[in-house]
């Protein structure tokens, strides 16, 4: 099984002229670029990332130029700005979020060591792939237990996916606390921006995270998998419509992460995409298990 997050449709009814949808996203204090924002077209499946130096460019349906823009980046507040706007200002700025730090925590206080969601490359069984528009995917860990738990390492694993022929794929990991009242991930717990790669003909890759002293929260915690559609991530698949079975070409963006089956039904799995976040719910055949994405975390517990 794949899944295509073009699953969430929406129509965005625009036709005829198109126009380059283009600009740069940068701080609102210091003018510098920002780098791998994401912007997305509301109630569409259209949207973009800026690239390493803050630009991006898209072409668009001119009456896309009516829409709102929602534009989302980590350790920045999420903007909602139309697109006519933006095409005109060439420019977007954005203000700073404004977080507090964690209480810091010495290694050699934290003893016992778990981990969650283990897996090995054997148990990959179907894939995430992502198209149209920026996304997150994230799973959520419950932290069970009263002792106070720190993120030591996380795991992720990918997919084969011999369409994309470069060497590499950047994705960013994020990791988000627990909405008490609506279970959906809420504010970022980590506010610099981890950029990994997937490398081809790598089954997984791992962030030692034991410097950053990542404190799970009672409620749990979500690890997020955040695609960025910039040029460096883009191939085309060439496949057949599955309604007219006649041929399409579709714009995709890799990496493609592994998903596998599980039991655990604490494993909830969100995606957000165009503003908002949405429950994804894949069963298998038997309709026992869930499909989630493929991430294992290593855990460390303090000691009292």
């Amino acid at each position: 099984m794949r899944f295509l997050v073009a699953a969430f449709l929406f129509s965005a009814c625009c036709w005829g002229q198109r126009v380059d949808f283009l600009g740069s996203v940068v701080d609102h204090r210091t003018e510098q670029p920002i780098p791998y924002v994401n912007l997305s077209f509301l109630n569409t499946l259209v949207g973009t990332s800026s690239d390493e130096n803050g630009r991006f460019h898209l072409e668009i349906e001119k009456g896309m130029l009516q829409k709102q823009v929602h534009i989302s980046s980590l350790g920045y507040k999420d903007t909602i700005v139309l697109a006519q706007k933006i095409l005109q200002d060439k420019k977007v700025f954005l203000k700073e979020e404004t977080f507090e730090l964690d209480e810091v925590v010495v290694n050699k206080n934290l003893g016992n060591v778990q981990v969650w969601n283990p897996i090995s490359s054997y148990s990959i069984t179907s894939g995430f792939d992502s198209s149209s528009t920026p996304w997150v995917l994230a799973l959520y860990f419950p932290n069970i237990g009263a002792s106070k738990k720190y993120v030591e390492k996380v795991s992720v694993f990918f997919r084969d996916n011999p369409t994309f022929t470069r060497e590499a794929a950047k994705f960013r990991l994020r990791f988000y606390a627990v909405d008490p009242t609506t279970k959906e991930p809420s504010k970022d717990l980590v506010q610099e921006s981890i950029v990994l790669e997937a490398n081809k003909g790598t089954d997984y890759t791992s962030l030692d995270l034991s410097e950053k002293r990542v404190k799970i929260p009672k409620e749990g915690i979500y690890v997020g998998l955040e695609w960025l559609f910039i040029p460096y991530n883009w191939y085309r698949k060439d496949e057949k419509d599955a309604i007219s079975n006649s041929p399409r070409v579709e714009d995709r963006f890799a990496p493609t992460f592994g998903g596998v089956y599980s039991k655990n039904q604490n494993h909830k799995v969100m995606v957000y995409g165009m503003g908002e976040w949405r429950e994804f719910k894949v069963r298998s055949q038997d309709n026992n298990d869930n499909l989630i994405p493929a991430i294992s975390v290593k855990v460390t517990q303090k000691l009292k």
